[in-house]
């Protein structure tokens, strides 16, 4: 039985994108896939707030994470971690040769932008990384704070995943000064996985080209070559992208304002829930997400067992992720979702906690 999906990613999947993903089939080297192509990154822009290319790549949004540091970095690169995946891309720098040290926060708390002006200071690194929106804690760091602090190092490459948070909340990828911002689809987009899309600044293009050992897959001037013809370099998921376009302008039509106010909306519904049940919020009080919060167990309720009760009513649970996993739980408010779904759950858990409680 397919369960109504509650976890962090990959999300409930509208029906409309589902009917948009089965559109004939075309070829990825005809005119009406570039058309399609053209109308997925011109809204990818506008989303954005830049004139800079946005790719589209068949892939996970780890695909782009490898791809950004061995198209950028050429000494060293900084990578600030503060949970499950900003650590882990340290890991996937390191195993693919490249020089690259580990700065850490504590695992509920953001990166700051005290942490990055002095890990940068030392003039050691060329390119940083960091995640916006960590999905396994539920903690968005401060990237405003941050963008000014990196105004002083115009040579690091500044690499931002959002997998999390973009559509959610404002990125203005031109303001903010960004060289590459990548995200998922499975998240806030609201699609299927599979798809990853990533907006590249010029000054990262350039500094690509003269970047030795880049790879194929993922190189960045591949990636422009193509896209300058409205194309990709290798096929592409096109079914996917059908249903890409479809759900940008879903989201244009229910208008970006509006759509971040419902995130916002639907984030302080879940906190007050959570609270109101007597869990703690994980994430550090002015951190929290937009698009998942991290419930903190009160140390007398089992997590195991709600999520194997939640899932025989039909709902998947998400129960913490990595070292935090049972200590805390994870609620989404993302995508399509509204506080009606939000409410439908929460009467769920609500019905389902007192037998699941010492």
């Amino acid at each position: 039985m397919a369960k109504k999906l509650f976890i962090p990613g990959p999300v409930e999947v509208s029906n409309d994108v589902f009917a948009a993903m089965s559109s004939p089939m075309i070829g990825h080297r005809m005119p009406e896939y570039a058309a399609l192509h053209q109308s997925v990154t011109s809204q990818l822009q506008t989303l954005l707030n830049t004139k800079d290319p946005v790719f589209l790549s068949t892939s996970s949004a780890f695909g782009i994470m490898e791809g950004a540091v061995r198209n950028l970095v050429q000494k060293r690169c900084a990578n600030f971690g503060n949970g499950a995946f900003s650590t882990k891309w340290h890991d996937v720098t390191k195993r693919c040769g490249i020089k690259a040290d580990l700065f850490t926060a504590e695992w509920g708390q953001p990166i700051t932008a005290e942490m990055v002006d002095k890990a940068l200071a030392s003039g050691d690194y060329d390119a940083m990384t960091m995640v916006h929106n960590e999905t396994s804690t539920g903690v968005m760091s401060p990237l405003e704070e941050i963008a000014e602090v990196m105004k002083k190092y115009p040579y690091v490459s500044f690499i931002v995943d959002t997998v999390s948070s973009m559509t959610a909340v404002p990125i203005d990828f031109k303001a903010l000064g960004l060289d590459v911002c990548l995200a998922g689809v499975q998240k806030a987009f609201g699609l299927p996985p599979g798809l990853a899309v990533c907006a590249v600044s010029r000054a990262a293009l350039d500094k690509a080209k003269a970047t030795p050992n880049r790879g194929y897959y993922f190189d960045f001037e591949e990636f422009e070559k193509n896209d300058l013809k409205h194309n990709t370099p290798s096929t592409p998921c096109i079914s996917l992208i059908y249903g890409m376009d479809a759900q940008l302008k879903k989201m244009f039509a229910e208008g970006l304002d509006n759509r971040y106010r419902r995130h916002a909306q639907m984030a302080e519904a879940t906190r007050n829930w959570i609270t109101a049940q007597g869990f703690g919020l994980f994430a550090a009080e002015g951190h929290r997400s937009m698009t998942l919060t991290s419930g903190a167990n009160d140390g007398r309720t089992d997590l195991d067992t709600l999520k194997k009760l939640v899932g025989e009513r039909g709902y998947a649970m998400d129960n913490g992720y990595g070292k935090i996993k049972n200590e805390t739980f994870r609620i989404p408010h993302m995508a399509d979702m509204t506080l009606a779904d939000l409410e439908e759950y929460f009467a769920l858990l609500e019905e389902l906690l007192p037998q699941v409680r010492s």
